[in-house]
C-alpha cells in the first residue's frame, strides 16, 4: 500500500508537472516553427517492414485474408484469423492495450525505482534527525564541561592573583618595616667607638639615614612614626656634630701648617714675598685639607635638605673664618705698602688689581672644596667682604680730601673702565662679589668729582677776575698773530682764549665721559651759563679799555667758540627746576583773619589745607638757547653799528626825506599848512646838490676806510673765513640798499643836470663787488 501510495504520488507530481510544462516552459516562435516542421515531417508515418513487404506482394497475389492471417499467426501477433470488422476492431483494441501495457511497463518500474530510493532517502534523513540529537546532547555536555573547566581556572587565576598580592604586601611590608628596623643599626653604628667620619662605611650610613629620615617624616601616619622619626633626628644631628668636629679639625691643622709655613718664610724675609704668598696660603692649605673633599661633596649633593643647607652655612662660615685669619694680614701689608708709596690713582689701580688676584684664588679654592656651591656668590661674603670693606676705608679718606678734577677724572677711568668693565664684566662669576664695593667706590668718587666740579665752576668761572692781560684785546691777538707768522709750527689756539672759556670747556670735556648725563647735563648747563655771563662781562670791560667794536667782535669770537665745542656733547643743555610758591599763602591769612574763610572747613576751597598748600612752579632753563639768543643780539648789534658807521650820513639823508615827503603828503591834504613848509625836496637845506655830494663823499671815504679797517678786526677775530662771509653779509645788504636808497631819491626828486653836478652815478654791482674785495 506503501509502494502505491508513493507512486500515486509520483504520477500526480508528474501530472502537474507536465500540465504547468507550458506555463513554467514557453516556447520561442522559432522553437514553435520548427515543432511544426517536425509534425509535418512525421505526418506520413512509414509502414512496418512487414507490412511494407506484404503490400509490395500485393499485386501479386490479391487481397488473400488466408495468407496474410498465416503471416500473422507465424509471427504470433495475431492468435486468431480476423474474419471481420469487429474482430479487426477488437484485435487493434487488444493490440493498442498490450502496446500501452508495454510502454507503461518501464514507467512503473521507474517509479518503483524511485518509491525505493524515497524509501531510503527518508530512512537517511531519520538517521541524520538522529545524529543531530546525538550531537546536541554531546554540544551541551561539552559546554557543561567547558563551563565547570572556566570556573575551575577562574578560581586558580584568583588564588595565584592573591597569592602575587599577598607576596607583594609582605615584600612592601617588608621594605617599609626595613626603614624602622634600621634605627637600632644605625644607632649601634653612630654610638660605636671605633666610627668616624673618614670610615669607609660613615658616608653610606649617613645616606641610609636620610632616606630613612625622609620616608617615616612622609608618612606620619604610621604608628609611633613620630617617636622613630626623632631618634632618626638625633642620630642624624649626631653624624652631622661629628662632621663638623672632623671639617673643624681638618682647616685648623690645615690653617696652622700654613701659619707655621708663613712665620718660617717670614723669618728669612722682611715681608711675605707674592710667590711664597701663593704656593703656602693656597697651594699648600688645598693639600692639606684635600681629605675633606669627598665628605663636602657629599653634604652638598644633599642641600636640598633643610638640616643640610644649614650645615652646609655653617660649614662655609667657618672655612671663610679660617681663610680670612690666614689673608687678612698679608692682604693688609700689602694695602699699607701701597698706601705708603704710591699716589691716589696708582693706589687704587695697585688694590684693585691685588683684591681682584686674591678673590680669584679665593674663589678657585673655594670651588674645590664647595664645586656646587662656588656659583653663590654670597657663599663667600665672610671672606670678601672684610677685605673689601679695608680696601674702601683705605680709599675713601683720601677721595673725600682729593681736589684735583684731574685725579678725579682718572680714578673714575680706573674704576668704570679698567676695573668693572674690563676686569669684573670679562672675568665674572670669581669677582662678581666684588661689584658692589666698586660700585659704591664709584659713587663716591662721583660724588666728589660733582661737588669739586661744582667748586671748580663757581670759583674758576663765575667768580673769575680778569688781569689786565687776559683783556688786552686786540693786542693780545696782534701779538698772537705776529708769533704765527714767524713761527712755523701750528698755534694753540687755545693760548688766545679769555681764561673762563677755556677753564669751561676742558672742565666738561673732562667730565662728560666719567659722570653720568643727567649729572653732566646740570654741571654743563651751569658751566655754559655761567661762561657766557663771564665773556660779557669781560667784554663790558673790553667797550670801555679799547672800543665798542673790540668788544663787540671778543663777545661774538668766543660765543661762536663755546657754541662750537659744546656742540659734540650729546646732551640738552636744559634744566627744570621746580619751586614751591607760598604768595597766595598772605591773602588766604587775610581773607580768614576777615571772616571770610574758616579753618575748619576741610571741603570748601578755601579751607585750611587747601591754603596752607604751596604751589608748584617749574622753570625751564636752556643755557644753549639762551647763548644763541645772546650771539644773535651781539651779531645784529655788530652788523648796526657798522652800517651806522658806514652810511650813517645816507640814511640820516633817508630819514630827512621821508619825514619831508610825509610833511607834503599831509600838505596836500590840508592845504591851509604854511607854505614855507611845502617846499620840494631840492629846496631844502640838508638836500642841497652840494650837502648829498659831501654826503657820497664821506660814505665813500668811509668805505675806503673804516670799512677796510673793520674787515681787518674781523680778520683778527674771527678766523673763518665762512663765518666772516655771514657776518659781513647783512652789512654788505645794508650799504649797498643805502646807496639804492639815495639813487631812487635823487632819480625822483633831481634833475638830470642836478644829478650830474653832485656826483657820477654809482653802479650797485660794482659797489658789491667793490665790497666783496675788502673781504
Amino acid at each position: 500500500m506503501a509502494a502505491t501510495a508513493v507512486t500515486g504520488g509520483a504520477i500526480s507530481r508528474g501530472y502537474n508537472f507536465a500540465s504547468n510544462w507550458e506555463q513554467n516552459a514557453p516556447l520561442t516562435e522559432e522553437q514553435q516553427a520548427a515543432i511544426v516542421a517536425l509534425s509535418h515531417a512525421v505526418a506520413d508515418r512509414p509502414y512496418p517492414p512487414n507490412l511494407v513487404q506484404e503490400k509490395a506482394t500485393g499485386p501479386e497475389d490479391g487481397m488473400n485474408i488466408f495468407a496474410k492471417d498465416s503471416r500473422i499467426e507465424d509471427s504470433g501477433a495475431i492468435d486468431a484469423a480476423l474474419v471481420n470488422t469487429n474482430q479487426f476492431y477488437k484485435w487493434f483494441t487488444e493490440l493498442e492495450a498490450a502496446m500501452k501495457s508495454e510502454t507503461e511497463e518501464k514507467y512503473q518500474h521507474y517509479v518503483k525505482s524511485l518509491a525505493e530510493r524515497i524509501q531510503t532517502c527518508d530512512n537517511i534523513l531519520n538517521q541524520v534527525d538522529e545524529t543531530l540529537e546525538l550531537f546536541n546532547e554531546l554540544q551541551l555536555q561539552h559546554q557543561t564541561v567547558a563551563t565547570k573547566t572556566k570556573t575551575l581556572h577562574d578560581a586558580c587565576d584568583r588564588l595565584l592573583m592573591e597569592k602575587q598580592k599577598l607576596v607583594e604586601f609582605a615584600e612592601c611590608l617588608r621594605a617599609k618595616l626595613n626603614y624602622f628596623d634600621e634605627l637600632e643599626n644605625f644607632a649601634n653604628s653612630f654610638n660605636s667607638p671605633s666610627m668616624n667620619v673618614a670610615h669607609d662605611s660613615f658616608l653610606p650610613l649617613l645616606k641610609r639615614l636620610d632616606d630613612c629620615i625622609s620616608y617615616v617624616e612622609s608618612n606620619l601616619q604610621y604608628a609611633e612614626s613620630s617617636v622613630y622619626s626623632l631618634k632618626l633626628r638625633q642620630l642624624q644631628s649626631r653624624a652631622l656634630g661629628m662632621i663638623r668636629s672632623y671639617v673643624l679639625s681638618v682647616l685648623k691643622n690645615a690653617s696652622s701648617q700654613v701659619q707655621t709655613a708663613i712665620k718660617s718664610n717670614a723669618a728669612n724675609q722682611a715681608s711675605v714675598s707674592e710667590g711664597v704668598e701663593a704656593s703656602v696660603i693656597y697651594v699648600r692649605f688645598k693639600a692639606a685639607a684635600n681629605e675633606l673633599k669627598s665628605v663636602l661633596e657629599e653634604i652638598e649633593s644633599r642641600r636640598s635638605r633643610k638640616e643640610y643647607a644649614q650645615f652646609l652655612l655653617e660649614c662655609h662660615k667657618l672655612y671663610c673664618e679660617l681663610r680670612l685669619s690666614l689673608v687678612r694680614g698679608i692682604f693688609l701689608q700689602r694695602i699699607s705698602e701701597f698706601s705708603k708709596k704710591q699716589d691716589l690713582p696708582s693706589l687704587a689701580r695697585s688694590c684693585c688689581a691685588y683684591l681682584m688676584q686674591a678673590c680669584q684664588l679665593e674663589h678657585q679654592l673655594f670651588a674645590y672644596f664647595f664645586p656646587s656651591s662656588s656659583e653663590d656668590i654670597s657663599s663667600l661674603s665672610p671672606l670678601i667682604d672684610p677685605l673689601c670693606t679695608y680696601l674702601y676705608d683705605t680709599l675713601r679718606p683720601r677721595l673725600i680730601h682729593e681736589v684735583n678734577l684731574d685725579i678725579l677724572c682718572e680714578l673714575v677711568d680706573i674704576f668704570k673702565v679698567e676695573v668693572l668693565a674690563e676686569q669684573v664684566k670679562r672675568r665674572g662669576e670669581p669677582l662678581a662679589g666684588l661689584q658692589p664695593t666698586f660700585e659704591r667706590t664709584l659713587a663716591d668718587v662721583h660724588e666728589r668729582l660733582t661737588f669739586r666740579a661744582r667748586t671748580y665752576i663757581r670759583r674758576e668761572i663765575a667768580n673769575y677776575l680778569p688781569v689786565d692781560e687776559d683783556l688786552d684785546y686786540p693786542a693780545k691777538l696782534e701779538q698772537s698773530a705776529a708769533t704765527h707768522s714767524e713761527s712755523s709750527s701750528s698755534p694753540d689756539v687755545s693760548k688766545t682764549w679769555y681764561p673762563p672759556l677755556e677753564k669751561t670747556i676742558s672742565c666738561l670735556s673732562k667730565l662728560y665721559r666719567c659722570l653720568e648725563p643727567a649729572v653732566f647735563t646740570g654741571l654743563a648747563q651751569e658751566a655754559v651759563e655761567v661762561c657766557s655771563s663771564s665773556i660779557q662781562k669781560a667784554s663790558k670791560q673790553i667797550a670801555k679799555r679799547s672800543s665798542i667794536m673790540d668788544s663787540q667782535l671778543f663777545l661774538i669770537k668766543f660765543l661762536l667758540i663755546l657754541r662750537e665745542q659744546i656742540a659734540p656733547f650729546d646732551i640738552e643743555f636744559s634744566v627744570t627746576h621746580k619751586e614751591l610758591d607760598f604768595s597766595h599763602l598772605l591773602e588766604h591769612l587775610r581773607r580768614i583773619l576777615r571772616g571770610q574763610a574758616s579753618l575748619f572747613e576741610w571741603t570748601r576751597p578755601n579751607s585750611l589745607a587747601r591754603t596752607l598748600s604751596p604751589r608748584v612752579l617749574e622753570s625751564q632753563i636752556d643755557a644753549k638757547k639762551e647763548l644763541e639768543k645772546s650771539l644773535k643780539a651781539t651779531c645784529e648789534e655788530f652788523i648796526m653799528s657798522v652800517t651806522k658807521l658806514i652810511v650813517d650820513p645816507m640814511l640820516s639823508f633817508v630819514t630827512k626825506v621821508t619825514a619831508v615827503k610825509q610833511t607834503l603828503h599831509s600838505a596836500s591834504l590840508h592845504p591851509k599848512v604854511d607854505s614855507a613848509i611845502n617846499k620840494p625836496v631840492k629846496d631844502h637845506a640838508f638836500a642841497s646838490p652840494e650837502k648829498i655830494a659831501e654826503i657820497l663823499d664821506k660814505v665813500h671815504t668811509a668805505i675806503q676806510q673804516e670799512l677796510q679797517g673793520v674787515t681787518i678786526k674781523m680778520k683778527l677775530y674771527l678766523h673763518s673765513p665762512a663765518t666772516r662771509a655771514i657776518l659781513f653779509k647783512p652789512i654788505k645788504t645794508n650799504i649797498v640798499e643805502a646807496h639804492a636808497q639815495v639813487q631812487s631819491i635823487l632819480i625822483s626828486e633831481y634833475s638830470p643836470k642836478d644829478i650830474q653836478n653832485i656826483f657820477t652815478a654809482v653802479d650797485l654791482e660794482d659797489l658789491q663787488a667793490q665790497l666783496d674785495n675788502l673781504m
